[in-house]
């Protein structure tokens, strides 16, 4: 082949090449470069994130019971004790004189009671043997009497054996006075003992109150005090007052608070996963057992109905998430973040967050119809709807409305249901398969319908997965 030939071959190459390229530039001037994304199917999980401390669920401070110097302390922080161990005592000799004086009392009032019954005795006894004179007088004075009737006996005898018979009834009655007296101080007597041993229990609680032990098995969590130091009772926050702080681990909670906006979709039951950054790597399983219903000021702490402040800020709600496999590493007081799932939808048609926009509904239409210019979209809006009501902007996404190289964005209101980390699920509006516009940011917030567009093909940075909300 000539050279001649070569070179005009390798022109009309050349000159083809420049008319398609050419061609392509102009069939693609004016479009808009767009990342795109296929409506697929995916599981979904929206969960709610609160930070807080590890807390057991049962503890409690162990007062001082009695004032007094702290004698021993039996135990030492972080011990652990059984329910009943004794944990600390404060001096106790004036509660110990107090039940031996009471003690005393009592053996005393014992004694009487002994003497006032000998007394009730002896007093019974003399009793019978004045009824028994009685019955002897009353014979002997109805014999003087039969005899005085006939004149066979003096009158003086006569009147002796009637006041011999008067003064046994008057003994008699002595006698009956002497039971209900004795009877009387004896239970007297019964009534003292009874005081006495009441005031006896009184001093054995005062004497028990000078000894702590645990009212459950726990752990010793804090120990304030030394011994030596005084104990005060009463006090409330005072140094003295609180001897140590025992805690129950055996059921331990995460207590964390969750935001407002947040805190309407939990709910008691659900799982969470918590998380303690002083156990790097480990995930704990829960469950809510426990959701506030009082705000708390994010900067104080305070509930809203003990702040007497008016001022406007963040609150925050308490949420309890008990964690259902405890472990020996948890503390009370650690830091921790505890995930919450609210909501759980498996294979669900779902798109990228991003890709939502407000629009509205009328304008986009008029728009992917063909009426670019603004008067006429303006009259279309207008044609569309009343003057006084303008049309509230609709959530939706920009869907491709043709494939290949004049593919045009098209708005298409969706309607959605729950949220995940990166996605979000879409109930009416589009199917399974439908390619949409997920950025950039900067396109979609100037993005209109019947715009022509082309897919970016460059690489972009993918989220990787979709797991959480917070």
């Amino acid at each position: 082949m000539s050279a001649k030939k070569i070179v005009l071959i390798v022109a009309v190459v050349l000159v083809l090449g420049a008319i398609i390229t050419f061609t392509v530039v102009r069939s693609q001037s004016g479009q808009t470069k767009v990342i795109t994304a296929k409506v697929q199917r995916q599981d979904l999980v929206t969960v709610v994130s609160g930070t807080g401390q590890i807390k057991p669920k049962t503890y409690v401070n162990i007062g001082a019971t009695a004032f007094g110097r702290i004698t021993h302390l039996y135990v030492k922080e972080g011990d652990t004790v059984k329910r009943g161990q004794q944990l600390a005592s404060i001096e106790n000799i004036q509660a110990v004189s107090g039940v031996d004086a009471q003690q005393a009392a009592i053996s005393s009032s014992k004694t009487d009671i002994g003497s006032f019954s000998a007394a009730e005795n002896v007093a019974q006894a003399n009793l019978e043997h004045a009824k028994a004179d009685l019955e002897q007088k009353q014979l002997d004075f109805d014999r003087a009497k039969s005899l005085y009737d006939s004149a066979l006996i003096s009158k003086q005898d006569y009147d002796a054996k009637k006041a011999a018979l008067d003064l046994s009834v008057a003994t008699k009655a002595q006698m009956i006075a002497g039971i209900t007296q004795s009877k009387a101080q004896t239970d007297s007597a019964r009534g003292k003992l009874a005081q006495n041993v009441a005031t006896l229990r009184s001093n054995y609680d005062s004497l028990n109150k000078t000894v702590s032990a645990a009212p459950f098995d726990g752990i010793v969590t804090n120990l304030p005090v030394r011994e030596g130091e005084t104990a005060v009772v009463g006090i409330q926050n005072a140094q003295g007052s609180t001897l140590m702080t025992l805690a129950d681990m055996s059921i331990i909670t995460a207590e964390v608070k969750v935001d407002e906006t947040d805190i309407v979709n939990v709910k008691l039951g659900q799982p969470a996963e918590v998380t303690v950054d002083a156990v790097p790597g480990k995930t704990y399983k829960g469950h809510v057992t426990e959701v506030g219903d009082q705000a708390l000021l994010r900067s104080s702490g305070l509930a809203t109905s003990q702040s007497t402040s008016g001022s406007e800020e963040a609150k925050d709600f308490k949420v309890v998430v008990t964690i259902d496999e405890p472990s020996a590493d948890l503390r009370p007081g650690l830091s921790t973040t505890a995930k919450i799932t609210t909501a759980k939808k498996d294979s669900t048609l779902a798109i990228p967050i991003q890709a939502l926009t407000l629009r509205d509904p009328v304008v986009e239409k008029a728009r992917s119809n063909g009426q670019k210019s603004g008067a006429t979209v303006s009259a279309a809006t207008a044609a569309a709807a009343p003057p006084a009501k303008k049309a509230a902007p609709v959530q939706g996404v920009y869907a491709l409305k043709a494939s290949g190289r004049n593919s045009k964005a098209e708005f298409v209101p969706v309607s959605t249901g729950i949220t995940g980390a990166t996605d979000i699920e879409v109930t009416n509006g589009l199917k399974e398969g439908d390619e949409i516009v997920i950025g950039s940011y900067k396109v979609l917030k100037s993005l209109k319908s019947g715009t022509p567009v082309k897919r970016d093909t460059s690489p972009q940075t993918k989220p990787e997965g979709d797991s959480s909300s917070s």
